[in-house]
């Protein structure tokens, strides 16, 4: 009683802190991580078993929740070897994560993602309307192997940078970048955080994410391109002559050819190696680290640049959140909210899947999806036990709603924040008015798409 209640109490103001941005993300769910550990853990469950007669073993519980003991399985790095425990600290995301971040900022110091940019601009003898829909495209599918914040911060500063040589009005391209980089992100295990979270913790691979949601984002995809040109054309249209011939080169982004050439082979193997997880049996822990590694031995002269930009704040803002959710865990919280989705849904597929998909993209659309999804988890884990509804495929429904609901509004995920920073600070500030009339259509389009979807494939 006494721990269930300090629980709930410590996940709501973490949520509430994080929302308003009142101290740095990393530091609130770190410190609620620790009153976890005390409160709950140490003090909430001593009461309970000495006033209620609860059976809590609060030592247990905070070494399930560290869950430190699972790195040194076999089956940690070695998916064939053995059951990887998915309670507590998610270890796999967090090595994972830190892997790619790594591997990113190595590709980001060579000028890599510049220099992708200016080389497809080019390719379409730099045409708004063509530049338009190959910029959608590419921040999809970058958004697939690389997190969506990386994607938009180089996409929107190209994009910036060529609205001013080409005069046209750079915001609604930032806006259809967003989504389609929130989108992309949806398509695999390694596009999007609550997707990593999703895949490891459940156990689903590249190539599972790819033939479920991927399905599902390709054709939403489509739609949004189609979507987004007849919305913003008028936009976008510029009558102004330019000399092309005084555009940059290419070739000018590149910072480090050798360093170019090998970001570019670190990068196919990465993707190599995620896609093949599945028949290989690496974890994604392993092929995190064993990126991490090359690319430091690559970069040995610049691991100060590329450590300085690395983003360990959102490291510990994972290790403090799985701490968090942990506690609701271990005091069976979670089962009860899988309970209550059960009791309202009266155990009907479809309506269960219907709330997953739709609470999850509400609730992401205003508060961050990471948290939710890590809750979430373990919440759909024990529906599927419970109502017999195949485990994948609530998988795909949160995926989708976690995913796509961010899109909604410009608060809704990392990488809208990140695409209106560079807009207002080249002078085209974007309001929630502005944001939301684009936006949110195309957030209920494809709500709608994968509700459906869903419904029909595996219903």
């Amino acid at each position: 009683m006494v721990a269930q209640i300090t629980a709930v109490v410590i996940f709501l103001v973490m949520f509430i802190l994080i929302i308003t941005e009142k101290f740095p993300k990393h530091f609130t769910t770190l410190v609620c991580g620790a009153l976890t550990l005390i409160l709950v853990f140490g003090v909430g469950m001593n009461i309970d078993n000495h006033f209620f007669g609860k059976d809590y073993n609060g030592f247990e519980s905070i070494l399930e929740t560290l869950n430190v003991k699972n790195i040194f399985t076999a089956g940690f790095w070695y998916t064939a070897a053995g059951e990887n425990e998915s309670k507590g600290i998610d270890w796999a995301t967090i090595i994972f994560l830190t892997g790619m971040m790594i591997m990113v900022e190595g590709m980001a110091r060579v000028g890599f993602f510049r220099w992708l940019c200016l080389r497809l601009a080019k390719l379409v003898k730099y045409k708004v309307i063509p530049i338009f829909i190959v910029f959608m495209t590419m921040s999809a599918v970058l958004s697939m192997f690389i997190d969506s914040i990386t994607v938009i911060l180089f996409l929107s500063a190209v994009t910036v940078e060529l609205a001013g040589l080409l005069k046209f009005n750079p915001v609604p391209m930032i806006l259809a970048e967003i989504f389609c980089a929130n989108l992309g992100g949806s398509s695999t295990m390694c596009g999007d955080p609550p997707n990593i979270i999703i895949g490891s913790k459940l156990g689903y691979s590249f190539v599972d994410f790819l033939t479920n949601t991927g399905a599902i984002a390709g054709i939403g995809l489509v739609l949004m391109i189609v979507y987004f040109y007849f919305v913003c054309r008028k936009q976008l249209a510029s009558n102004t002559e330019v000399d092309v011939s005084k555009f940059p080169d290419p070739k000018d982004a590149i910072t480090d050819v050798k360093g170019f050439v090998v970001s570019s082979v670190i990068f196919a193997l990465a993707v190599v190696l995620l896609i093949t997880h599945g028949q290989t049996h690496l974890s994604v822990a392993t092929i995190g680290l064993g990126i991490a590694i090359i690319t430091i031995f690559a970069n040995l002269k610049y691991l100060g640049i590329i450590f300085k930009k690395v983003d360990f704040p959102t490291v510990l803002f994972f290790m403090g959140l799985f701490i968090v959710v942990g506690g609701l865990e271990q005091t069976h919280i979670l089962e009860l909210i899988a309970t209550f989705i059960k009791n309202v849904s009266a155990g009907n597929a479809y309506v269960m899947i219907a709330i997953i998909i739709w609470v999850s993209a509400f609730a992401s659309a205003f508060i961050d999806n990471i948290p939710f999804a890590a809750t979430m988890v373990p919440v759909i884990t024990a529906l599927a036990g419970s109502t017999g509804v195949d485990l994948g495929t609530m998988a795909w429904a949160l995926s989708m709603g976690t995913d796509i609901g961010g899109s909604a509004t410009p608060i809704g995920a990392s990488a809208n924040v990140v695409g209106m920073a560079v807009a207002q600070k080249s002078g085209h500030p974007v309001g929630w008015g502005e944001y939301c009339k684009i936006s949110a259509p195309a957030t209920l389009i494809v709500l709608v798409l994968s509700t459906v979807i869903i419904f029909v494939r595996y219903l």
